[in-house]
This record gives structure tokens, sequence and C-alpha cells, in this order.
């Protein structure tokens, strides 16, 4: 297939934030449609780690419109609590998903851990679903700290109290260009999007 032929993908997610990044990584001649736009009803996410719910995404957008679905998973694993919060992460506090109580239940959870102590990783799976149902995964992961106060008012979820390895900033003190570059969800993006690249041109 040449690749200035027009490919469609679908965006198994209504975020527009991630929709912006993903039309930013993508070539001039893709063209990208959110879940909601395209009428994808999303399942709920059963699995245990996050390649298998963003696989059951990715598969869901490729059943009902048979078009190439790019679907993401990802979130917090920190060491001291054996890896959660995990692929509860955006649920960690309870429904609806509430990034203030979430955070304060990290930061409860924990409150006796010593700094050294308190390791952990951002890890984001990117599934895409070929139109012959075909699901490959990338992973990406970004390690850190995970700090006793929250600093910085960019980004969302668990950003404010996660300091990546070798930075003195939270990935929420960071500008959006600076976090899409070091980002768990952008190295698994880009691996991802260079694996669809070689299988279109192949």
């Amino acid at each position: 297939m040449s690749n200035r032929e027009s490919t469609e993908i679908i965006l198994a997610s209504s975020n527009q934030g991630k929709l912006v990044e993903l039309r930013r990584l993508l070539p001039d001649n893709f063209t990208v449609r959110t879940a909601g736009e395209a009428r994808v009803e999303m399942p709920e996410e059963t699995g245990t780690t996050f390649a298998e719910n963003a696989t059951l995404k990715a598969l869901a957008g490729w059943r009902q419109t048979g078009t190439i679905t790019l679907a993401d998973d990802s979130g917090l694993e920190v060491d001291a609590l054996g890896g959660a919060p995990g692929v509860r992460s955006a649920r960690f506090a309870g429904e609806p998903s509430d990034d203030g109580a979430n955070n304060r239940l990290l930061l409860e959870r924990l409150r006796n851990v010593p700094e050294k102590q308190r390791t952990g990783r951002f890890r984001s799976a990117v599934a895409i679903a070929l139109r012959d149902g075909t699901v490959h995964v990338s992973e990406g992961t970004l390690d850190g700290t995970v700090l006793t106060a929250p600093r910085g008012s960019n980004g969302f979820g668990y950003d404010p109290l996660f300091q990546p390895v070798g930075m003195n900033r939270t990935l929420a003190e960071l500008s959006l260009p600076e976090k899409n570059e070091i980002s768990h969800r952008a190295r698994a993006l880009r691996a991802a999007l260079d694996w669809l690249m070689d299988h279109l041109t192949t």
C-alpha cells in the first residue's frame, strides 16, 4: 500500500488531548475519528493488564467499524504498593473517576513510606487492530518517584505527584511539548505508529 493513500484510523477514546497527540504524530494523509465520532460503543475495561484493556478497546472499534483502530490504556504502578493502583489508576478512589480523590488516597497509602522507597512508573500500552483483526501492542514506561505533596498545575491524574528520574520537576510542572517528549504514552504511541507505518508500506 502506498504511504500517500488516505488512511483512516479510529481512536478508541473521546479524549481530545489524545486526539491532538495522535494527529501530531501521524502524516497528513491520515484521518482520525474518535470513538464518539465513529459511534463506537466502548467495552468495559475488564483486563488485568494495560495491554489487555488496550486490546479490548482496539478490537471493539475494529469490530464495529472494520477500520484500523488504535486504543491505549495507562496508569501508575507504585513499587511500595505492590504495583497499585495499576489498571485501576483512574478509579483508585472509586467511581466516578476523581483525580483529586485519587491523589489524596495515594498520599495516604504512602504516608509512612520513606522517599527512597516511593519509586514507581507510569506504564502505557497502545494497541492497534488492523482491518484483518490482527492486533499489535506497544508499551512505554516512565520511571520516577511519588512526592509527598503535589506540585504544578499542568497535566492531569497523578502528574502533580510524579517526578521523573533525572528531573527536578513533576509532570505537572512541564509544558505539554516537554511532557510529550518523555511521557510513557508518547513512547508507546511512537513505537506503535512506527510499526503501523512499516506494516502499511510493505
